[in-house]
């Protein structure tokens, strides 16, 4: 069994990754005519795999039980002709990328938790075979609270706990979208001196009103910030006095 082996490391497994979504991805575009070819419909139920040695290869799936490694997808062949060809292409991606992530964290079984954080990280820097199949080009996230992050003093903290992300950040999105991105910054006023939002400067949000402000407008630090659980703006704590 692959995960008795010797212990691997982040780079062994990833190197593993990168190699087995090289051939899918090869089985799905440059050699698209070929794997539609041996995707025979009357034939058993049939998997695509992709193997370290970055070579794809259509076949029955493995016989032993448990498997070695996590199994692909199991019958691909059957909707083949009882769907557009793009159609059944995109879904096979999507049922790759979910294999080649199992395998990879399968792989990965004695990795600590920082290990497996870094793992992901470096595999979701890679477009995903279904992005790669679709021509679909990835969007980077803006921070979230997923990860917490306060970068540029840019996050402020809700009622609930959370981390709310600033108004749109610039250079954070591929080329083709940039342009939208300046428009949507635009648009993201201070609402107290109405200047526009720039990325370079702290901005706290209300959580009454939603309206953003620059920190220094309304006297907020971002060390301040980081203590706030639930911020209210000038307008609203005067607004609250006033009906308590």
């Amino acid at each position: 069994m692959e995960m008795a082996s010797t212990p691997r490391t982040v780079e062994d497994i990833f190197k593993d990754y990168s190699a087995r979504r090289t051939a899918i991805v090869r089985a799905l575009t440059s050699d698209v005519d070929d794997f539609y070819g041996v995707c025979d419909p009357d034939k058993e139920n049939l998997c695509l795999y992709g193997h370290p040695s970055e070579i794809w290869e259509v076949t029955l799936p493995a016989e032993e039980v448990p498997p070695e490694l996590p199994e692909p997808a199991l019958g691909i062949n059957f909707a083949r002709d009882g769907m557009n060809r793009k159609d059944w292409l995109s879904l096979v991606a999507v049922h790759s990328d979910s294999w080649l992530i199992s395998v990879a964290f399968y792989l990965g079984a004695r990795l600590n938790r920082n290990e497996r954080k870094r793992l992901f990280t470096m595999i979701n820097d890679l477009p995903t075979v279904f992005e790669v199949v679709t021509e679909k080009k990835p969007v980077k996230d803006k921070p979230s609270a997923d990860s917490g992050s306060k970068s540029r003093g840019s996050a402020k903290r809700s009622s609930d706990g959370q981390v709310k992300s600033n108004p749109k950040l610039a250079g954070e999105s591929y080329e083709d979208e940039e342009e939208e991105e300046e428009e949507e910054q635009t648009e993201t006023l201070c609402g107290s001196c109405g200047g526009n939002y720039n990325a370079d400067e702290f901005w706290i949000g209300c959580d009454v009103c939603e309206k953003w402000f620059h920190g220094k407008c309304v006297k907020i630090t971002p060390a301040k910030a980081e203590s706030i659980k639930q911020y209210k703006c000038p307008s609203c704590s005067i607004k609250r006095a006033r009906q308590g």
